[in-house]
């Protein structure tokens, strides 16, 4: 069996089509899939998800691409993450890619998101592009160790995936991996502890192949999964256990 630990089928892309993506799921041995939040208001939406589909599970947070927009305070992501079906507080963190300018706000946010997985003790869905040095030093300063969590479409270097790993989280990949010039995510995924890899799809978006430039689904994820158990001379059933495992040792709220 596999998880997806990361996907956003509250999507339009992918909302219309819930029955044939279940389907798909059970037919490529995906057993469960987390729902990501990335806005408070389409937080419902998310939870609907989990709490209609028995093998769902959600997260409550707001993603730092979205910038004006009201800032949801510590209280207020607490008080939404306490449902059984949310497991993670998230997507969150930084990404200086998209943005550029006083950032300043990107930076409180993340910390807040931080702040109230530690008081609720749920793990983070942490979201970082070009900011890999600001994220983990604002990690440190948070504790964030005291709840872990996991790196989400990893894009960085060795480096920062130990560093990561240090403080507790996991190292997700998604179909990036699978894509020819991923030269340097494809060593990364040959080097990462075994017991600290995560796979997903953040669907609907980067499919990996033989499906880029589609719409991604959560039954892609075994491609994921399939390409790291390539590049480490493994089976893929090794693989699908090992991160089946690793998704219900880091959210210990879900239930298999």
């Amino acid at each position: 069996m596999l998880v997806d630990s990361h996907c956003h089928l509250n999507f339009p892309e992918l909302a219309a089509n819930l029955p044939a993506i279940r389907q798909s799921m059970q037919d490529n041995g995906v057993g469960h899939a987390l729902c990501i939040s990335v806005t408070l208001p389409d937080f419902p939406q998310v939870l609907s998800l989990a709490e209609n589909n028995r093998n769902f599970f959600a997260s409550v947070g707001v993603h730092p691409d979205y910038e004006d927009i009201d800032e949801p305070s510590v209280e207020e992501l607490i008080k939404l993450a306490d449902h059984p079906k949310v497991i993670a507080i998230g997507e969150t963190g930084l990404d200086y890619f998209r943005l550029t300018g006083d950032l300043e706000w990107q930076r409180e946010r993340f910390r807040n998101h931080i702040r109230a997985a530690i008081a609720c003790g749920k793990p983070l869905v942490i979201h970082t592009r070009n900011a890999a040095e600001d994220t983990l030093r604002i990690m440190r300063e948070e504790n964030a160790q005291q709840v872990g969590g996991v790196m989400h479409c990893f894009t960085e270097s060795l480096e920062v995936a130990m560093q990561a790993i240090a403080l507790g989280f996991y190292i997700s990949f998604s179909g990036i991996v699978t894509f020819k010039n991923a030269a340097a995510i494809k060593e990364v995924a040959r080097q990462v502890p075994l017991d600290r890899i995560l796979v997903e799809t953040d669907s609907p978006y980067l499919a990996p192949i033989p499906y880029r430039g589609k719409t991604n689904q959560p039954s892609y994820v075994k491609y994921v999964a399939e390409e790291i158990a390539r590049l480490r001379g493994v089976s893929l059933e090794e693989i699908s256990t090992a991160s089946t495992q690793n998704f219900f040792r880091l959210f210990k709220h879900a239930n298999p």
